[in-house]
């Protein structure tokens, strides 16, 4: 019994316009996408934020709207919200909650050992 192969470009559609099976398919692609750049956006994003922030504004006002960098956080909470980027919405909340867990590690860490030292 032969399957039949079925053509999914849509009419007047490029195949190869179309991403690869390594996008579509692979199981792997979208947790290490997503925990990428989780990890990406907990650790750039806020440094660029502040970085933009202080080149248009006086550090008073710049100071003032840094904490609104914490909207970066809804942004794996609405894609939880739709059935269709779950996956990768989870994996992003993880990769941004692991990245964090991580750099405060260390900060306590280097900071005991500072204190301990005598440094």
């Amino acid at each position: 019994m032969e399957t039949e192969h079925v053509d999914e470009t849509a009419p007047g559609e490029d195949p190869e316009d179309r991403p690869s099976w390594w996008h579509r398919d692979h199981p792997v692609f979208t947790p290490l996408s997503g925990f990428f750049t989780g990890l990406v956006a907990i650790t750039l994003l806020p440094g660029i934020y502040a970085a933009v922030l202080g080149a248009m504004f006086s550090n008073e006002r710049a100071e003032d709207l840094f904490p609104w960098v914490l909207v970066l956080l809804l942004v794996p909470l609405g894609l939880l919200a739709v059935p269709r980027t779950r996956r990768f919405g989870a994996y992003l909340l993880l990769g941004m909650v692991l990245t964090a867990l991580v750099v405060a590690g260390v900060a306590a860490l280097v900071l005991w050992v500072m204190v301990e030292t005598g440094s």
